[in-house]
C-alpha cells in the first residue's frame, strides 16, 4: 500500500530522478515527493532502494523509513477509528493546525458561544475562566499538556481552601473537562493525555435539596390576597403560578414568550436552553395571567420582561432577563414570609413542584423526568418525544 520508488518519467536539472512516496488503494494510486532525488544509477529499481555505492545512503534510507512509518500510523489510526480514507486523502499534504494555550482557546470559546446565542453556557465558561486564572495567578498561557493530574489535584485543594461548595467545583471541572474535550477535537490537545478517566468529577457531591412544596400550599399561594402588596410581589407571585401551570417552564422562557406562542388553546415554543418544542394545554387560569398582562407588555410579548425597543441584542435580552429573575425571586421570599412557609419561595420551586405533584398523582416519571433533573436526559428526551398531546394533557390535569 505504501512504498517509495524513483519516479524515472521525470528528470531533473541535475539528471537526478526525484524519489516519490507511493500510496496505493482500491486499484488508485497517488504520488508525492519526499524532497529527495537519486542519480539512476545509484537506485536499485528491482528493490526500490538505493545502492550501495550511493551517496549519503543512511540518510537517505532514514527518510524513507521514517516516511513509511508516518503513513502506516496514519492509516493504523484512521483504522482504528473506523474511518474512511483513499489514497487521495491520504496522501494530500497536511493542514498543520496551531496549537492554543489554554488561555487562547478558553476566550476562543466563550466569544463562539457568544456568538451562537448561548450567552448562559458562555457566561459558565467566562466564570470557569476566571477561577482558573485567579488559581494560577493569572499564568494560563500554557498549553493543555500541563494541565495533569497533579494540577487538578492542586486546584481542587485551591478551591477547598476558599470554601468552594461542591456543587460549584463540580460545575467548574465540567467546564475545563468539557473545554478539554473540544481542544481535543481542535488539535490543541492529545487525545492520548487525556486526564478525566482518571479524575473523576462525579465525586463532587451535587444532590440539590428537594424544594418541592405540597399542592395545598401551591393553591394557598394562588389564591393569596396580595392586594395591599407591591406590582412586583403581585408579578412574582403570578409568574410563580404561571410556571407551575405550564409544564415548570423557567422564566428565560416565559421571557421569550410572545402572542405567536399562543396555538388554539395551547402555548407552544421552543426551550432556550435544549431546542425542544414545548406544547403544553394552557388552563384557564394560565390563560387569564396572560390575559392580566397583555396591557403592560411590550411589543407583542406576553409578559413584561423585554421591550425590543430597548433590548435589542441578544446580551441585552439576556441581561435583562436576569435581572426580571432576581427581582421575582427576591419578592417570593416575601411571599414565603406572608404564608410564613419554612422553604424559601423560587421559580426553581414551581418546576419542582410541578413535577413533584404529577409525580405524586402517578403520572409516569418518563413524561416529567426532565424536570426533575435526571442525569440521563437523552433517555428522558426519548420518552418525552414519544408522548401525544392528549397524554399530556391527561397528565397536567392533575396540577388543580
Amino acid at each position: 500500500m505504501v512504498s517509495i520508488i524513483c519516479y524515472k518519467s521525470k528528470i531533473m536539472a541535475n539528471g537526478e530522478h526525484p524519489l516519490m512516496i507511493r500510496v496505493c488503494k482500491d486499484n488508485k494510486k497517488k504520488y508525492r515527493s519526499l524532497g529527495v532525488s537519486v542519480k539512476p544509477e545509484h537506485w536499485d529499481f528491482e528493490k526500490n532502494k538505493p545502492k550501495n555505492n550511493c551517496p549519503h545512503k543512511d540518510l537517505i534510507n532514514k527518510i524513507i523509513l521514517d516516511k513509511e512509518l508516518e503513513f502506516q500510523k496514519q492509516i493504523l489510526e484512521l483504522k482504528a477509528d473506523n474511518k474512511e480514507f483513499t489514497a487521495s486523502t491520504l496522501i494530500a499534504p497536511k493542514i498543520k493546525v496551531k496549537q492554543k494555550t489554554v488561555e487562547e482557546f478558553f476566550t476562543e470559546v466563550i466569544e463562539e458561544l457568544k456568538l451562537l446565542g448561548k450567552l448562559g453556557n458562555a457566561k459558565v465558561y467566562d466564570d470557569s475562566y476566571t477561577s482558573l486564572k485567579t488559581f494560577t495567578n493569572k499564568k494560563l498561557d500554557i498549553p493543555f499538556s500541563h494541565i495533569d493530574i497533579e494540577f487538578l489535584k492542586k486546584y481542587e485543594m485551591w478551591m477547598r481552601k476558599k470554601n468552594f461548595k461542591d456543587n460549584s467545583m463540580s460545575l467548574f471541572f465540567r467546564t475545563l473537562r468539557s473545554l478539554y474535550n473540544r481542544a481535543i477535537q481542535a488539535k490543541h490537545a492529545k487525545k492520548d493525555s487525556y486526564l478525566f478517566n482518571d479524575f473523576k468529577v462525579s465525586k463532587f457531591s451535587t444532590k440539590t435539596e428537594k424544594r418541592a412544596i405540597p399542592k395545598d400550599l401551591i393553591l394557598q399561594i394562588m389564591d393569596l390576597d396580595l392586594s395591599s402588596e407591591s406590582w412586583y410581589v403581585n408579578f412574582s407571585r403570578d409568574m410563580f403560578i404561571f410556571s407551575y401551570l405550564c409544564g415548570g417552564i423557567n422564566m428565560t422562557d416565559v421571557g421569550n414568550l410572545k402572542s405567536t406562542n399562543i396555538v388554539g388553546n395551547r402555548l407552544v415554543y421552543i426551550r432556550d436552553k435544549t431546542g425542544k418544542k414545548i406544547s403544553i394545554p394552557l388552563s384557564e387560569k394560565a390563560s387569564s395571567l396572560i390575559e392580566k398582562y397583555k396591557s403592560q407588555s411590550f411589543t407583542n410579548y406576553l409578559f413584561p420582561f423585554l421591550n425590543d425597543n430597548v433590548h435589542k441584542s441578544l446580551e441585552q435580552k439576556y441581561n435583562r432577563k436576569k435581572k426580571v429573575l432576581r427581582h421575582i425571586n427576591y419578592n417570593l421570599r416575601k411571599i414565603s414570609e406572608i404564608i410564613g412557609v419554612e422553604i424559601t419561595l423560587t421559580t426553581y420551586v414551581a418546576r419542582h413542584s410541578y413535577a413533584t405533584v404529577l409525580k405524586n398523582s402517578g403520572v409516569n416519571i418518563a413524561l416529567i423526568g426532565e424536570t426533575l433533573g435526571h442525569s440521563d436526559l437523552k433517555t428522558t428526551q426519548i420518552y418525552l418525544d414519544s408522548f401525544e398531546n392528549r397524554q399530556i394533557d391527561e397528565a397536567l390535569e392533575n396540577l388543580l
